[in-house]
């Protein structure tokens, strides 16, 4: 347990050095997402910047609603990188999606 207990602290940490203002809702979703089995081997900071991607993608913008007009999923990702980091922006995240960068 106590690998857990570090792990989730630094987690907490990554989480408020690359969103400081980002709402609680949305900090405790992102946390969750990022202790996900499929994301344990990888550092904590990597895990919160996929998990928090992921969530502003699928929670924030049209992203969804695009996969079910039948885009395809780079597509929609394509259509939604500027609300992914309009919202990024808005919470003072210190990183910002790369057009080029392939998220899951």
């Amino acid at each position: 347990m106590p690998a857990s207990t570090a792990r989730q602290r630094a987690m907490a940490k990554a989480l408020t050095a690359l969103l400081p203002l980002a709402p609680y809702a949305d900090t405790e979703a992102i946390r969750a997402d990022a202790l996900a089995v499929h994301l344990k081997t990888l550092p904590p900071s990597i895990a919160v910047w996929l998990a928090t991607v992921a969530h502003v993608r699928h929670a924030h913008t049209d992203y969804e609603k695009l996969l079910s007009e039948g885009y395809d999923r780079d597509s929609a990702r394509f259509f939604v990188i500027d609300h992914v980091n309009a919202t990024l922006t808005r919470w003072r995240a210190t990183r910002l999606l790369d057009a080029d960068e392939d998220m899951e």
